[in-house]
């Protein structure tokens, strides 16, 4: 497959890195030969130093039989630019990275595709949306639904008062009469565990399940978990995320926004509707203090400096609040941070990657996710009549150790297969599978 990508920033350098290890024939291009030479030393690309909507300069790297363009500078306008000449010049598929949310991804869509932008990834609408499902779900740690929530991965902390705690899968099945979720991993002091009938969870373990939705106050229960309500939230910093999640979240919650540059609070102030904006250094635990954190039942951390985040939202846990949310950009933070207390990360970074890795896949991909810190993917898969994965059961097609069918959407509801489960045509099924199993678990979908 041939990849261009348009930027080597933060977000381009990261979809390379993902797509590099693919072994895709990869191209960066960018302006900055410095920023190129530090991506080719770390992975396999194809540098080329220039202008991205410089016609000439694609021609040159054979624009014409490109299977995919992304265009991930830190300029909109640029990448809309780059996906519409591309596209003019033969690009099979062209993607756009924008920053615009003061409009919604579903009203630019179908505009641009007529003008040559086959889809765009807005990373910052994407993480406030899930942002908005962590607050919903207050006892996630992770969280992401597939088909509006007819299926729901998500992870949870076991607790002293758990059932399973010290118990093996197989000896806690009676937990699971109706057979309305799935253990698939755990996260235990940064390593990832694949589930086996045998495996022992232990206290403070992150499991991660699959549910339907009348399984998931069942998983919570014997989590020893509950999804405690939130009334009252603490948004610190008025980055784009944090502005376009408090207009989401105030529809509904007390939010209390907090911006240390005065000329940028007045100006979010105007805008937000219910939002209390309050112009001070979140930094000063003294002023978190006086802005009653105590009382938050929510903290969201959402500047642009990653030790900002995770520090104050070690605060926000210190003084009593039950959920941390920390926008964490720094790769090396994220397998940390739950260790250290932190609820949940997010990574503007991933959750583009997330999007857009989904086109790189073989067979029929409809949605691809990764969970913070956890070595493993979840792929949602059309079937299709005459691949291997119809063939026989699940317990009969020797499907990968480190992979698991975990949930299968048939006739527009969710269900959770076991051994007997045999797929058909049309069906969507997500599967759950360590990254070392990736291309074995694909040809199970391919004709």
């Amino acid at each position: 497959m041939r990849i261009i990508i348009a930027g080597a920033g933060e977000v381009g350098f990261h979809i390379a890195k993902m797509m590099a290890s693919e072994a895709q024939d990869l191209y960066l291009i960018d302006g900055n030969e410095k920023r190129l030479n530090y991506v080719q030393s770390h992975i396999d690309v194809f540098p080329v130093k220039g202008d991205a909507t410089n016609i000439q300069l694609l021609k040159e790297i054979k624009i014409s039989s490109c299977d995919l363009l992304i265009a991930a500078t830190s300029s909109e306008e640029t990448n809309m630019l780059i996906c519409i000449t591309g596209k003019k010049l033969g690009a099979k598929k062209t993607i756009a990275r924008i920053n615009n949310y003061e409009t919604s991804l579903g009203e630019l869509q179908s505009f641009y595709k007529e003008l040559g932008v086959d889809t765009i990834i807005s990373p910052v609408e994407l993480a406030s949306k899930e942002i908005k499902r962590l607050i919903t779900q207050s006892a996630f740690t992770d969280d992401y639904e597939f088909e509006n929530g007819k299926l729901t991965v998500f992870g949870i902390a076991i607790n002293e008062k758990s059932p399973l705690k010290a118990n093996s899968i197989v000896d806690t099945s009676y937990l699971n009469p109706n057979l309305s979720f799935k253990p698939l991993a755990i996260l235990r002091q940064g390593e990832t565990i694949m589930i086996e009938a045998n495996t022992v969870i232990l206290e403070n373990d992150i499991v991660y399940f699959i549910s339907t939705p009348e399984g998931i106050s069942e998983v919570t229960k014997i989590c020893g978990q509950d999804c405690f309500q939130i009334k009252n939230i603490m948004i610190l910093g008025a980055s784009r995320i944090g502005i376009l999640a408090a207009e989401i979240l105030e529809k509904k919650y007390n939010i209390t926004l907090i911006e240390e540059d005065k000329e940028k609070a007045t100006e979010v102030a105007e805008r937000l509707k219910k939002t209390l904006v309050i112009n001070a250094d979140g930094r000063d635990v003294s002023i978190l203090e006086e802005e009653n954190i105590g009382d938050m039942d929510a903290f969201i951390a959402l500047t642009a400096d990653s030790e900002t985040n995770i520090i104050s939202s070690l605060v926000a846990k210190s003084h009593g609040v039950r959920k941390t949310i920390a926008r964490v950009e720094n790769m090396d933070y994220i397998n940390l941070s739950q260790n250290i207390g932190i609820d949940t990360l997010i990574n503007k970074k991933i959750i583009a990657a997330n999007e857009i890795f989904k086109f790189i896949r073989k067979g029929e991909v409809e949605a691809i996710a990764n969970l913070h810190g956890v070595d493993a993917e979840i792929i949602e898969f059309n079937v299709k009549a005459d691949t291997k994965i119809t063939t026989k059961t699940l317990r009969e097609i020797k499907f990968p150790e480190s992979a698991n069918v975990a949930g299968v959407i048939r006739d527009n509801k969710g269900v959770i297969p076991f051994g007997g489960f045999q797929l058909k045509d049309g069906d969507k099924v997500v599967v759950f599978c360590s990254s070392k199993s990736i291309h074995e678990v694909e040809e199970f979908f391919q004709n």
